[in-house]
């Protein structure tokens, strides 16, 4: 089996991989090849035909093909290397991949490599819903697919389980091809995605929206020819009386993502218990040096500006490490503190700002976001409103982590 030598390899080709490998580029690593399972670059992106990508990045909203169009042609114009239909079977600490396509299966050195294997859908099986297994259940990214690549209609009449974005998103694309959308359940006392899709996906087409209310029951045979909702109590269990029967031939569940870590196992990397993805610090490397990740492989993000932004962090670092063999020693833990569910980067070196990313627990408004060291405050900002499906990001100067001791806190205040 022969073995091939590159300074940077990335693995993925969606909206993080580009970033990440176009930036690994431009930061001066001579050999950047980008690894793809799938036929075409974009990844997820070729399937959203809705817009609103890029308003953070370029300033203008963009339909999903055309911002992964964007990064595709500035990493054709920067020379980068790309095998697509090319899966990764192996990832070893010491940065060696084993790869299988047409060609057959070969191993790659690399100098560094970048995971940006993105996410997957929770499933059925995840949740465990009990009924029958008929026809007609779906994930939501699976529905879109079908729908906006193939040109297949799922049914006529939906319920859907989970008001995360995509299936929010979807709720309104049924609407529009004449899919009646009966309603949408979400377990959660609040909802789950983003507040404009709330407003433009479901307000907009009076699709209802039913808070703590989950499916309890699948019914059909061959197809799907109904569902059972009920209501959630405070501690979980169903209310009584609350049960009832609806109508549908399709269930599409959006019921939450899990970051793709399997190669990350593979190479020993610590995960975190909250994300399930990698624990990485300000260069968005892993526990294991030489080894990065980005994008929603790292946390899954509402935005894909976002992963774009953190995954060219990580391609620069990636470019940096493969050619000095180190980056700067970490020094400051961070953790997250009253109210926030999880922080990333969790450690840092204090040389330099960093761009925070966290989520909340609950929801609330008029609070603070905190971020102390010691007996000194950090930083401190003014949250109007805090919602769990909308990730915060907030910057800190390296400056301000000068003149205390100890880890970095980040807590929710009023």
């Amino acid at each position: 089996m022969r073995t091939e030598n590159v300074d940077v390899a990335v693995v993925g080709g969606g909206p993080a991989g580009l970033a990440a490998a176009a930036a690994a580029r431009e930061a001066g690593a001579e050999n950047v090849l980008l690894i793809e399972r799938g036929e075409r670059l974009g990844g997820i992106l070729n399937q959203c035909i809705h817009d609103g990508f890029g308003t953070k990045m370029l300033g203008e909203a963009l339909t999903g093909p055309e911002y992964a169009q964007i990064f595709i042609d500035r990493l054709s114009d920067s020379g980068v290397t790309s095998s697509l239909e090319t899966m990764v079977l192996d990832l070893t600490p010491d940065r060696e991949l084993t790869i299988c396509s047409e060609d057959g299966i070969r191993r790659i050195k690399a100098g560094s490599v970048v995971l940006c294997t993105g996410c997957r859908e929770r499933t059925r099986g995840a949740i465990r819903i009990p009924g029958t297994r008929p026809a007609g259940v779906f994930t939501a990214g699976v529905v879109q697919e079908y729908m906006n690549l193939r040109n297949i209609l799922v049914g006529r009449k939906a319920v859907i389980l989970g008001s995360g974005d995509i299936g929010l998103i979807m709720a309104r694309r049924l609407t529009l091809e004449g899919v009646k959308v009966e309603c949408v359940a979400e377990i959660l006392p609040y909802p789950s995605g983003l507040a404009r899709n709330i407003v433009q996906c479901l307000d907009d087409f009076d699709i209802p929206l039913y808070l703590s209310t989950t499916v309890v029951d699948i019914h059909g045979v061959e197809r799907l020819q109904g569902v059972t909702l009920a209501q959630i109590g405070p501690k979980g269990g169903v209310v009584r009386g609350t049960k009832r029967f609806i109508d549908c031939d399709t269930l599409l569940l959006s019921v939450g993502l899990i970051p793709e870590n399997e190669l990350a196992k593979k190479a020993g990397i610590d995960l975190s218990p909250v994300t399930t993805g990698p624990i990485v610090d300000d260069q968005f490397q892993t526990s294991v040096p030489g080894i990065f990740c980005g994008g929603n492989a790292l946390q899954v993000h509402d935005l894909v500006d976002y992963a774009s932004m953190e995954s060219q962090k990580a391609g620069q670092s990636a470019a940096t490490f493969a050619g000095a063999g180190k980056l700067p020693d970490q020094n400051i833990d961070v953790q997250p503190g009253n109210g926030i569910r999880y922080v990333v980067p969790q450690t840092l070196s204090g040389e330099e700002a960093v761009d925070f990313s966290m989520r909340v627990f609950s929801p609330g408004s008029d609070r603070y976001v905190v971020f102390r060291r010691g007996d000194k405050m950090v930083r401190r900002m003014k949250q109007t409103e805090l919602d769990p499906a909308a990730m915060i990001r907030v910057r800190v100067r390296a400056d301000r982590f000068k003149g205390s001791e100890g880890p970095l806190t980040v807590e929710v205040t009023d």
